[in-house]
């Protein structure tokens, strides 16, 4: 069992408890629940919906919201900009109680403590409401990477609980009667992956919704150029029983983000033109890809859409690391689409912002 560090407020994802969506919130009840499984996930906690709610409740945002929120039209965006603007000032000024304060602090204490030296960590968003079958918001609350020391962590857990309330979650919530009743927010904090290679898979064909097939975006470095658009990246459809290459088309990976270990901080860097146009994934690493994406999909019980990344702090055939699995829900839906409707051989795609995770790619 992993930290010692037990309270209503933190839970650890090797802890042994269940994936509770209402304790948790969508992406940490995930990676919970894919730690039991004995996937490859990152270790890290959460500060728990409990702690947002007692922060919420015992400084009195929560009639400052509700006041903020009585009456305002969705379509008025000037509106909703101010509104989101004070309610997330007031969630950043507002004191949190000592107790929880103290402890977030031991876990990220406790969660140093396995490692031989300080380590990075992504802050990640993890509302109730987000990536569920039948969500098509998540990504709509913020994800913060490689931070380095402990006052950053706790400014950036807080920045989180603000995002709840960004203009867009505000007005998607409102256009689609989604009430305050049970909202909450927990907060995941994990080691960061060094990535050397990331990216995103669907163990369904993105264009087609396919269901035989397995598609995979890669490109160098930090997996967030990948589905920002930054970069074109590497494509690739596979037969999913076999594994095998049934398409690919080799994007023009121009930049990628790494870590500037003495800034402490991702950079943007002009990958070298001989890198640029070959494949960013070895054939062993395509199918350990496409490998880890179909257990997500059995483990789940249906089409998954996951991030992963090679992460250059492991050995190699180790160091492939899920970072967040999540339903496929442009498709799942609709019966599966049979065989003889694929792409054609050749017809390149790209899935980025069809979902969201740890890269914070927007839902279609």
């Amino acid at each position: 069992m992993g930290g010692t560090v037990m309270t209503v407020h933190i839970q650890f994802f090797d802890a042994g408890l269940p994936g509770d969506i209402d304790l948790l919130g969508g992406k940490c009840a995930s990676l919970v629940t894919m730690t039991a499984a004995g996937m490859p996930v990152p270790p890290g906690f959460a500060v728990t919906t409990a702690a947002y709610d007692a922060f919420v409740t015992g400084s009195g945002l929560r009639a400052i919201i509700d006041d903020e929120l009585t009456g305002l039209d969705p379509a008025d965006v000037a509106g909703v900009d101010a509104v989101s603007s004070r309610i997330r000032d007031a969630i950043c000024a507002a004191e949190v109680p000592a107790d929880l304060r103290a402890a977030t602090i031991a876990a990220y204490e406790d969660l140093q403590s396995r490692f031989a030296t300080t380590v990075p960590v992504a802050v990640r968003s993890s509302a109730t409401a987000e990536d569920l079958p039948d969500a098509s918001f998540a990504g709509q609350q913020d994800t913060y990477l490689w931070l380095t020391d402990l006052d950053s962590v706790l400014h950036h857990i807080r920045r989180c609980w603000a995002s709840l309330y960004t203009s867009r979650a505000i007005t998607y919530r409102l256009k689609n009667g989604i009430t305050e009743d049970g909202l909450s927010m927990a907060v995941a904090v994990q080691k960061m992956v060094s990535a050397r290679t990331a990216g995103v898979a669907m163990t369904l064909n993105p264009t087609t919704g396919d269901r035989s097939k397995i598609a995979i975006d890669a490109s160098w470095g930090v997996g967030e150029s990948v589905v920002s658009g930054t970069v074109t990246p590497d494509n690739l459809l596979l037969d999913k029983v076999m594994l095998s290459v049934v398409t690919e088309r080799i994007g023009d990976k121009h930049v990628e983000l790494v870590p500037d270990v003495d800034a402490g901080r991702l950079v943007e860097r002009e990958v070298e033109p001989d890198r640029r146009s070959v494949r960013c994934l070895s054939d062993e690493q395509v199918t350990a890809v496409a490998a880890m994406a179909k257990r997500a999909e059995k483990h789940y019980g249906c089409p998954q859409d996951i991030e992963w990344a090679f992460d250059r702090d492991l050995p190699a055939g180790e160091d492939l690391v899920l970072l967040q699995s999540r339903p496929e829900t442009v498709h799942s839906c609709a019966a599966a689409v049979a065989p003889a409707h694929s792409a054609p051989a050749g017809t390149g795609f790209s899935f980025s912002g069809l979902s969201t995770g740890l890269f914070g790619r927007p839902t279609t």
